[in-house]
């Protein structure tokens, strides 16, 4: 069982949602909204918070089309995920996206979501860890 705290990220061009999550409880809660430029977020601002945290993992959300194709989002996504793991030195998991930021909006409809979106796409890593659907 994973006792360590896991980040999760809601990538994004211009705005990286933060969260942080525990094994035992498999909640998640929003810690912050990382400013991007071009997807590329103020790494020390990034460091601080893997400092803080020490987390064993990084779960990033995955935005896929509707018909499960990737986007060009997605592979920038994917190519922020393994910089995470070529920085911290800690395993990164993918996690589809879909509709976290509509369902995040539906609890804060009237300010950014990022850091919510990336509580959800943790929670519902977490369900779909506890179903054998991912490896820890």
């Amino acid at each position: 069982m994973i006792e360590a705290p896991i980040l999760a990220f809601d990538f994004g061009t211009h705005h990286i949602g933060v969260a942080v999550g525990q094994w035992v409880t498999q909640t998640a809660s929003p810690l912050t909204i990382l400013k991007a430029k071009q997807g590329q977020p103020n790494w020390d601002a990034v460091a601080d918070l893997v400092n803080t945290w020490q987390p064993h993992l990084f779960v990033v959300g995955l935005p896929l089309h509707m018909n499960d194709e990737p986007s060009e989002l997605s592979r920038l996504a994917e190519k922020f995920a393994r910089r995470l793991t070529g920085r911290f030195n800690r395993p990164h998991q993918m996690m589809d996206e879909r509709l976290s930021s509509v369902e995040a909006k539906a609890f804060r409809a009237d300010a950014r979501v990022d850091d919510l979106s990336a509580a959800l796409i943790l929670e519902t890593w977490f369900s779909q860890a506890e179903r054998g659907d991912h490896a820890e």
